[in-house]
């Protein structure tokens, strides 16, 4: 609750200046919860002065600039790094090869567009889906356009679900929640089979060597 309340004590006072700082930040440290700064806006809107489009605006640039910057870290990792780091222990406890770097490079290079675009919609991953695609080397201009087509058409949702909401709008904030935890839970499924198939093959692969 106290990090709800010093949310809204920021928005309060720095209008739309202070909705873009906080998305940015948001972005940069998941924990953060944009449901409340984006559905919390949309409410000011219909007791202020706030236009409902600046506010979505506000918020973009905030979440793009935001990714933007975890895009430069992975930007920064230099794949000589990562080689050492699965040649090492850390690959021998994860049985994790250098080769396996390649196969992930070459996966994004297919499907990192799609994968850019659509994990704007899923918490905490929607952040650090920059960093992969900083270190795989995408295109700025195209990263540019994916993340804020993701982050406008995710702000402008919660946004709109705010000025509908109204007062009550903390029930809705609670909802979204919810979907969070289940999407949240959905990928980490995903993630655990796809680890277990992954292993199954390694596992093979060494049994037949």
């Amino acid at each position: 609750m106290a990090m709800q309340e010093f949310i809204i004590e920021i928005m309060n006072r720095f209008g739309y200046w202070g909705v873009g700082v906080l998305i940015a930040i948001e972005n940069i440290f998941p924990p953060i919860p944009s449901e409340v700064i984006l559905i919390f806006g949309g409410f000011m809107t219909t007791y202020s002065n706030m236009n409902v489009w600046i506010l979505i605006l506000a918020a973009t640039i905030g979440s793009v600039g935001g990714a933007v910057i975890l895009y430069s870290v992975g930007r920064l990792i230099h794949p000589e790094y990562l080689k050492k780091l699965f040649s090492g222990r850390i690959g021998q406890i994860l049985h994790l090869e250098v080769s396996d770097l390649g196969k992930a490079g070459g996966w994004f290079a297919r499907k990192g567009n799609w994968a850019v675009f659509l994990c704007r919609f899923v918490p905490i991953i929607r952040s650090l889906i920059s960093i992969p695609a900083g270190m795989a080397k995408m295109n700025l201009g195209v990263f540019f356009l994916l993340t804020t087509m993701g982050t406008a058409s995710w702000n402008t949702a919660l946004v709109w679900l705010g000025v509908f909401a109204g007062e009550s709008w903390e029930k809705t904030v609670q909802y979204t929640h919810i979907y969070s935890r289940i999407v949240l839970i959905l990928v980490g499924l995903a993630v655990f089979i796809g680890g277990i198939i992954f292993y199954k093959k390694r596992l093979n692969k060494q049994e037949k060597q």
